[in-house]
């Protein structure tokens, strides 16, 4: 890979690391909740269903954790450095275009892998979570993978979002569609109009694998969530294609 990829994935590395507001929590966050949920509560929830809640929840906060780590930091970054002019200045650089957008994504997808790995290291240490060696490979790497379409979805914010309005856009984004995709709650609790939206949502199929490939009820076929996750990403795609289109225009005319 060209140099200049890999000074802009570090030094993108090296920024989000330094700026708590995004480090602490994108990777506390998700940790705190499931100490509650999958570990203190995680006992006494489990008792009425058919998968123990620290187990389920390792795979529905590790989609939430995914979602935070990439649509914060393309919503909320490309939107602010939008706003600071910082993008003109990379495109008058000599640097490849895609540099900026692979280190964000790359950036962003190791921080949601490093959330992961706390996760599991704590539903297997504390939560008592048992799976065979194969289950936890495949589901980190679902997890990680399942994280693309968040990775357009945040771009689509951060292309057309100003820079003070994106995260309170993303937060708009991320909390509806983590509750009503079921990463929050089973999706067999939810109320059954939000079972109707959650069919719509990309947090919702995501979810759905995961939990899949831990044995978890689930609804619908795995083949069918992975297209669905697959048609949201090039939807997303495009509207962050046409985002980028609409600055350049801006820019030269």
């Amino acid at each position: 890979m060209n140099r200049a990829y890999w000074l802009e994935i570090k030094t993108e590395f090296l920024k989000l690391l330094r700026m708590k507001q995004y480090s602490l929590s994108t990777i506390g966050f998700p940790l705190m909740f499931y100490c509650f949920f999958g570990l203190g509560m995680g006992q006494e929830m489990s008792k009425n269903a058919s998968t123990p809640m620290a187990r389920y929840l390792l795979a529905s906060y590790g989609a939430c954790a995914v979602m935070g780590a990439t649509l914060f930091a393309f919503g909320v970054g490309v939107a602010v450095e939008r706003g600071l002019g910082w993008i003109e200045v990379k495109r008058a650089s000599p640097m490849p275009p895609a540099a900026y957008f692979l280190a964000k994504a790359v950036v962003s997808i190791a921080f949601g892998a490093i959330v992961i790995g706390l996760l599991f290291a704590l539903g297997a240490g504390l939560g008592g979570v048992r799976m065979a060696a194969w289950q936890w490979l495949a589901m980190a790497g679902v997890l990680i993978a399942g994280a693309i379409p968040f990775c357009a979805l945040g771009l689509v914010i951060g292309s057309f979002a100003g820079p003070n309005s994106a995260p309170a856009t993303v937060n708009m984004i991320y909390l509806p569609m983590s509750f009503c995709g079921g990463l929050w709650l089973p999706y067999e609790f939810l109320p059954k109009a939000i079972k109707g939206i959650a069919q719509f949502l990309p947090s919702y199929h995501l979810g759905q694998i995961a939990l899949a490939i831990q044995n978890a009820p689930v609804e619908g076929s795995m083949s069918r969530h992975a297209l669905a996750l697959a048609a949201f990403a090039l939807v997303f795609a495009g509207l962050a294609w046409i985002g980028q289109n609409r600055e350049r225009e801006k820019m030269y005319g």
